[in-house]
């Protein structure tokens, strides 16, 4: 599990992750069986035309991040890295692949991000081409300040470099808040793209912020951040961001809008959070928070925009010092705004009086808020819950066959498990369910033309809203499921409950040895589940295993690959031929029969 615990922030971040037919997929310009992109198509449903293979066997094994072990021993043998989903068509396989050298969380920039390419010649998964690109993630900033539950840096999150295809060209991140367009056969660049007139703006603290996306006419969209050397993250306040972009490339052709435009109305002062030295929260029923600068709006960073068939773009943005205020932004195919939704307000799932459902133990119980608190209010607030947009998640929207939205915000107050929010098409607040931990959710189509949403639904051991244990002692780990919810009403039709309790590992002489250490289960290690074309659901876990899960929530298959504790929450995708492609510890690994 990855967890952060620390006397001086109430800051804990986990990670780690009906119906018998599925409807038609939305095709993209890569094929409808192919995997272009974060959550395979536009609107990130995790959906593919094609049946998965039987998990029999492993068939390659691709080191892509040859630094695992360093950045483990850098965060206490955790892996708090994010990853790019395969990228495949035919028999082409496109995945990012590190190299350079690993000088520690705080010099991320001694690393080399590129894209490589592999093809399936004789049964073998070979390179065909390397491409080292210039881009850079942005900067490691300490989590110090001056509030116990705002201070963000990127906490050790190393963030993602996340290409692109679309028909013959693999678009990837460059430095600058540029592009690169390559060719997908050979590797050759083909052209530099840049949104700043004439390429002016060549300023490294300028950064392609999360996955690029592709509409199916092959137009690319992706969100740039400009940080303030002196203080990225605004850790003393005074230091907001020069701009931020969301960018869209037509015929290679960039332009952009301003997330400040894009979320206008946002408030200019926010609310806060009580001191730590008040705990247990609230300190009196009617206690009011300090109020702050919020800083300007921009892009939560490793959110990868969504496409509606509409050609509405979906993205996230937050404010810069403040992660109670952000929004799901939906924004017009020519750039203007079409409206911005708050993530503020929806949620009473907080203090518990016992007069409504409540995540907390009774209020004046251990866990819980003061006695006396009012229902339903965030301890850290005294207000009503909000969804966080926190740059360690790679949360991004998924479009619904419905066309609502849903995106998964982090919250603490829960035992760090954070919430899905689902969104109406014109903006309108339509359900939650809490758990969204940084999870893009899939989609499970149903012939009849209404579908589900599957999620990993982990249960962390976790102080309830708060890192001390005395005023919120750890719950016990686990249940870990994966869950599939009502797309109406978010609320659990199945659940797959990993009961697993070995971690296992191969011997030298190729035997599997195992013991039962984990009697609370195994997290699910996922950010983007992936769903064939039967409605069969694939997942990958800490245990070291690839689940493959029917479309009700039963076993179907499993196979172990490499135990995996205190992995990165990876995506998975599916090949044309049904291939599954999962990513584990640095290595990609591709099952099939």
């Amino acid at each position: 599990m990855h967890r952060f615990r620390s006397t001086a922030s109430a800051f804990v971040i986990a990670s780690c992750v009906l119906g018998t037919a599925i409807a038609p997929i939305v095709a993209t310009a890569a094929g409808p069986s192919a995997w272009p992109q974060w959550g395979q198509n536009p609107q990130h449903t995790g959906q593919s035309s094609a049946v998965g293979q039987s998990a029999d066997r492993l068939l390659a094994d691709v080191v892509y991040d040859p630094f695992v072990p360093d950045e483990q021993k850098a965060s206490f043998g955790d892996l708090l890295a994010h990853y790019q989903a395969p990228l495949l068509d035919g028999n082409d396989v496109f995945m990012e692949v590190k190299t350079g050298s690993y000088t520690g969380s705080s010099t991320w920039n001694t690393q080399i991000w590129g894209e490589n390419a592999f093809t399936w010649q004789d049964g073998r998964l070979t390179q065909k081409w390397a491409w080292a690109s210039d881009w850079k993630p942005e900067p490691n900033s300490p989590a110090v300040g001056s509030s116990p539950t705002e201070r963000w840096g990127l906490l050790g999150w190393e963030p993602v470099f996340h290409a692109v295809m679309t028909g013959n060209f693999i678009y990837a991140p460059g430095a600058y808040g540029a592009i690169w367009k390559l060719n997908r056969q050979t590797g050759a660049v083909m052209k530099w793209i840049t949104p700043f007139a004439a390429g002016g703006d060549r300023d490294p603290n300028t950064f392609v912020s999360g996955p690029l996306s592709a509409d199916a006419a092959g137009n690319v969209y992706y969100s740039v951040l400009k940080l303030d050397p002196a203080d990225p993250y605004g850790i003393d306040k005074s230091h907001d961001i020069p701009g931020s972009w969301l960018v869209k490339v037509s015929v290679d052709v960039a332009t952009s809008v301003a997330y400040s435009t894009l979320v206008a109305g946002a408030p200019t002062t926010c609310e806060t959070t009580f001191s730590l030295a008040e705990l247990p929260w609230p300190p009196t029923p009617d206690a009011v928070v300090p109020t702050g600068p919020c800083g300007t709006q921009r892009p939560g960073i490793n959110v990868a925009p969504a496409i509606a068939p509409d050609g509405t773009i979906y993205t996230v943005s937050r404010a810069h010092f403040r992660t109670r205020y952000g929004y799901v932004i939906a924004v017009n195919p020519n750039l203007t705004p079409k409206w911005a939704a708050s993530l503020r307000g929806h949620l009473n799932d907080g203090c518990n009086d016992g007069t409504q459902f409540s995540v907390l133990p009774p209020n004046g119980t251990s866990g819980g808020c003061i006695a006396g608190a009012h229902a339903g209010v965030d301890p850290a607030t005294n207000a009503q819950p909000a969804g966080r947009v926190i740059d360690q998640s790679s949360s991004s929207p998924t479009v619904a066959p419905d066309g609502s939205v849903l995106y998964g915000a982090y919250s603490r107050y829960n035992y760090a498990r954070g919430h899905l929010f689902k969104f109406s098409s014109a903006g309108g607040f339509l359900a939650a369910y809490d758990f969204g931990w940084d999870t893009t959710p899939a989609i499970l189509s149903h012939a009849d033309g209404s579908y589900s949403v599957v999620e990993k639904d982990n249960h962390y051991d976790a102080g309830s809203y708060c890192n001390d244990n005395k005023v919120c002692p750890l719950a016990p780990p686990g249940p870990y499921y994966m869950s599939i919810l009502s797309g109406v009403t978010l609320r659990p039709e199945h659940q797959f409950l990993n009961t697993n309790t070995e971690s296992c590992y191969y011997q030298n002489n190729g035997n599997l040895k195992c013991r039962s250490d984990h009697p609370g289960g195994f997290e699910w290690c996922i950010n983007a589940p992936a769903v064939d074309a039967n409605g069969v659901i694939y997942a990958n876990s800490e245990d070291g295993n690839l689940y493959v899960i029917n479309p009700d929530g039963s076993l179907k298959q499993h196979l172990f690959l490499k135990l995996a504790l205190g992995a990165a929450y990876t995506p998975l995708a599916i090949g044309g031929d049904g291939k599954i492609y999962t990513e584990n510890d640095g290595h990609l690994f591709v099952v099939g029969n």
